[in-house]
């Protein structure tokens, strides 16, 4: 299945893949299970499930809970939505909303104007960024819930801001947890890995990046990211979406503000530079290390540019996308069993996994 990028705005999508992709990306990613949140940020509700059970016939007071605290945010190319972390104007958006650009204008659904903001840090890596608010009057702050107690079947909403229509919600389910989602970017960046990505129902479109996937109690446990397309014929494919999970985003966010910087990923890494490599056929054939860092992984295993890898423990890895996504569900310090073949012959190598360097 490929997945793209349809959250951003209307006429400007970027492919991305959830198995199998194309280009140069570098070869590390996620994660182990769910970081603590920072501390200097609004504590999520210690009692409760993530999401209440019984029948449910309006979300009326979960949405009136959730609306006031998405924003919709604007850059000069494009629009996303964005999720109020603190009373300091500090939102939680995608990397992918933020681009580019260092100035923004954020606007709840009852701000009578926009609001100038300013670009705190990115992490294109995990596809998040902070921005903030210069005037943070009267923004109220989201309640977040528990994102590791979420499980498939669980009712949530997406809250959002799609074809800029502020304020819309939908709803769905949660389909799965725990999903290792690859988003490759365009042009010469470097792929994004979504660890534990929550896959739902709940339609996502253009302009919902960034904002908040909530639960019928109005808790927000994920911002929804990516919206799958077909294989087929590229359209939009119905009810899946991935979102990622409020307890990793929350505790990115507050290193974000704390720092400016991304300072623990809670990621795996190789250390190399990989890309896909094509067989005679032309089709994919494994994914071909270009350049191992210095100090890292790859190159403390005896890896070296050339090689071409093509299994990880026991998952064959056809292309560079797939070893991103086996990468994902790993974890710093694992020691996993690598093959390859080097100069035709094939051979096995033992790889304990480093930590995917901050921003």
């Amino acid at each position: 299945m490929r997945v793209t990028d349809r959250l951003r705005r209307a006429g400007a999508v970027a492919a991305m893949a959830v198995v199998i992709g194309g280009g140069g990306v570098a070869a590390c990613a996620t994660s182990a299970g769910a970081p603590a949140v920072s501390p200097n940020l609004p504590a999520a509700p210690a009692a409760g499930p993530a999401v209440s059970s019984g029948a449910v016939t309006s979300y009326a007071a979960a949405v009136r809970a959730v609306l006031p605290s998405v924003v919709l945010v604007r850059t000069a190319e494009g629009l996303g939505s964005g999720v109020v972390l603190d009373r300091a104007g500090h939102i939680l958006t995608n990397a992918h909303v933020a681009g580019q650009a260092t100035r923004f204008s954020v606007q709840t659904a009852d701000d009578r104007a926009p609001r100038p903001a300013r670009l705190v840090g990115s992490y294109p890596g995990g596809d998040l960024a902070v921005v903030k608010a210069e005037d943070p009057a009267g923004l109220i702050p989201a309640r977040f819930g528990d994102s590791s107690k979420a499980q498939a079947g669980d009712v949530v909403l997406a809250v959002g801001n799609p074809l800029g229509l502020s304020g819309s919600v939908t709803e769905g389910i949660i389909s799965a947890t725990g999903r290792a989602v690859v988003e490759p970017t365009t042009g010469s960046t470097t792929a994004a890995a979504l660890p534990g990505a929550i896959q739902t129902s709940a339609p996502i479109n253009p302009g919902n990046s960034g904002g908040a996937l909530v639960t019928a109690t109005g808790q927000v446990i994920g911002i929804p990211t990516l919206a799958a397309v077909s294989p087929r014929d590229g359209g939009q494919a119905q009810g899946i979406g991935f979102a990622i999970p409020s307890n990793l985003a929350r505790d990115i966010a507050g290193q974000i503000i704390s720092t400016g910087h991304v300072t623990n990923t809670y990621r795996a890494a190789l250390g190399a530079r990989i890309v896909t490599v094509t067989g005679a056929d032309g089709a994919p054939a494994g994914a071909g290390v270009v350049t191992v860092t210095s100090g890292g992984a790859a190159e403390r295993a005896g890896l070296r540019a050339g090689d071409v890898i093509h299994k990880l423990g026991q998952a064959p890895i056809p292309d560079s996308a797939t070893l991103l996504q086996e990468l994902a569900a790993a974890h710093p310090g694992q020691q996993v069993e690598v093959t390859i073949t080097r100069a035709g012959q094939e051979r096995t190598v033992s790889v304990t996994l480093g930590t995917l360097p901050g921003t």
